[in-house]
């Protein structure tokens, strides 16, 4: 079996699917490693240093496909626009592993099963204790969390911490973060070091917990919500009706904030608007929105997705691909998850023939491609 590692074609993206320093645990494994030249230059990863730990370095992209029996992959299928140029060197039998966007872009996928390739998800790793370390989508939020804060901190006109001087006292900034998931709770985490005063909210109240571990404050709103989180901890999309109730609500708090994080987003569907455009004019001019939402439709309604914009003196920064803003360790933590998840497929016997009769809780629910048609029964009923 050969392993192939692509250039990405993400547009800013400079993560790499395969870290030189992992090229020998798959060689354990019995996979031969081709990267093609340049794949991991974003990241400051040399063809050399490919080279020197046993990957052989392929010229061109069409010639590492050519060869290739498992693609790994940051952004492929629905989760990259410029996937369709890989189409046609994609072969049957041909296995993908990487972010697809299955549930909101599930026409990727569909092109994948067209051509016959069998495709596994990054998006769909089940939330359970044995598979953690394969969980890209924490890997990427806790990176996104911690660049969110560092970005708002860089546009916000005040300092974040409280400083006292002779000329007087600077008060700490005050930070409000929507959403308690790893994203969220990493942006409070580091607002918090960095000096601010960290609130945080979330629909689901389990996270009160979470919330206060991390030294902010919980900030509560009566808002009765059944079933706020789906099996696998996420959160569930509210009725119409619930929704108006909760921006209202929140919009009492953030126009006390000079600095609001949202994070807020439901799986396959576009993301909550919890910041309406009422809201946005009644902030304090110079307040600074980040929206980690911006590439799902975003939380706050006039996000627009990877600018920044000003309106009536607030701020809003449609935060796109963030983890591609930290390529290294982005891209040491991805490999990670991607090995992690390849080891376990080739321990349970899906590779390096997979078989989706193979029932294995991981393989299963990571398994959205295969035989030809889409197999995975949530992205059947996203595609309709």
């Amino acid at each position: 079996m050969k392993i192939g590692v692509l250039s990405e074609t993400y547009p800013g993206e400079r993560r790499v699917a395969l870290i030189p320093a992992l090229t020998a645990s798959y060689a354990k494994l019995g996979y031969e490693v081709l990267v093609q030249a340049g794949a991991g230059a974003g990241a400051y990863h040399p063809d050399e240093a490919y080279s020197s730990a046993g990957a052989r370095v392929l010229p061109t992209r069409e010639a590492v496909l050519h060869e290739a029996s498992v693609v790994l992959a940051v952004r492929t299928a629905g989760a990259n626009p410029n996937f369709e140029a890989d189409l046609p060197h994609v072969r049957e039998g041909q296995v993908w592993i990487g972010m697809m966007e299955p549930l909101y872009r599930p026409q990727g996928v569909a092109q994948l099963a067209a051509r016959g390739a069998t495709a596994f998800a990054m998006e769909l790793i089940p939330r359970i204790t044995r598979a953690q370390s394969m969980d890209a989508l924490s890997s990427m939020a806790t990176v996104a969390g911690y660049k969110a804060v560092l970005l708002a901190a860089h546009l916000a006109p005040s300092m974040f911490p409280l400083l006292m001087s002779a000329a007087g006292t600077v008060s700490p900034a005050r930070v409000f973060v929507i959403g308690a998931g790893v994203a969220g709770l990493q942006a409070m985490a580091t607002a918090k070091r960095l000096g601010a005063a960290v609130a945080g909210y979330d629909v689901r109240p389990a996270t009160r917990e979470q919330v206060e571990s991390v030294g902010a404050k919980f900030i509560e709103i009566p808002l009765e919500v059944a079933q706020a989180e789906t099996a696998g901890g996420y959160a569930r999309a509210l009725e119409e009706e619930t929704l108006r109730r909760q921006q209202d609500l929140l919009g009492e708090h953030l126009v006390q904030h000079e600095v609001v994080i949202t994070t807020a987003a439901v799986p396959g569907k576009r993301a909550p608007v919890l910041i309406p455009q009422r809201v946005v004019e009644a902030m304090t001019p110079g307040s600074v929105i980040v929206d980690l939402a911006a590439e799902w439709g975003g939380n706050c309604e006039l996000t627009q997705p990877g600018e920044t914009i000003q309106h009536n003196g607030v701020t809003i920064m449609g935060a796109v691909n963030l983890p591609a803003t930290a390529p290294i360790d982005a891209s040491m933590l991805y490999s990670r998850n991607l090995y992690h998840l390849m080891a376990h497929l080739h321990k349970v016997g899906m590779l390096p023939e997979p078989n989706p009769a193979i029932e294995d809780e991981i393989a299963r629910e990571t398994l959205t491609a295969h035989g030809g048609k889409i197999v995975h029964p949530r992205v059947v009923q996203s595609v309709g």
